[in-house]
């Protein structure tokens, strides 16, 4: 189940790679969060930890609902252009995705060697991470990048549940808190995004 679902997380972020249209990435983006939530849920109830639970469930409110529904209204209000165009040609991102993934398996292999349990969850997270980055560079408007900083976090959020089997509730908790910031600059960033139309 723990494959399946980091495998969907990984796809979902590749799909949003491709996507030209605003509403889809948030869609996938949702759906990213969304897998994360639950796999959250799923290792919270194999190793009983009731704080990775509650991790599980919130990440599923916050980022798979309420970031989403927050930034589609946003883009409404705003009216934000839906037709986004990455900077990185198609054939060009088929080459790149693929040599990132193969690159960060080799690049994770010293910390994975150390690792006992869940060594390739490890290296998908860190690929998920330069692909999350890739995923910022290649827009140029601000709601393309804004949703590339989040996949960076999620990102982030399951390195830490791969690599330690859960995490400890306060940095939880920071993640958390550093999400509400996040959105307090996303609101400003499209303030003055606003103002530039």
């Amino acid at each position: 189940m723990v494959d399946f679902l980091i495998g969907l997380f990984l796809a979902s972020l590749i799909v949003a790679l491709f996507t030209t249209r605003l509403y889809k990435l948030f869609l996938w983006y949702s759906i990213n969060s969304l897998m994360l939530g639950m796999l959250a849920l799923v290792i919270g109830k194999n190793i009983d930890d009731d704080a990775m639970i509650i991790t599980g469930i919130i990440t599923i409110i916050v980022k798979a609902i309420g970031i989403p529904y927050i930034l589609k209204n946003l883009s409404q209000k705003f009216h934000f252009i839906r037709q986004i165009t990455p900077e990185i040609k198609v054939q060009y991102a088929i080459m790149l995705i693929p040599a990132i993934l193969v690159f960060t398996f080799y690049l994770s292999a010293p910390i994975t060697s150390m690792i006992n349990t869940n060594a390739n969850y490890v290296a998908i997270s860190i690929s998920s991470l330069f692909l999350s980055l890739l995923l910022m560079i290649e827009h140029k408007d601000v709601a393309s990048k804004i949703i590339g900083f989040l996949s960076i976090e999620n990102s982030l959020f399951l390195l830490g549940i791969s690599a330690t089997n859960g995490m400890p509730m306060l940095v939880e908790l920071g993640i958390f808190f550093d999400l509400l910031m996040a959105i307090v600059v996303i609101n400003l960033l499209f303030h003055k995004e606003e103002m530039k139309i």
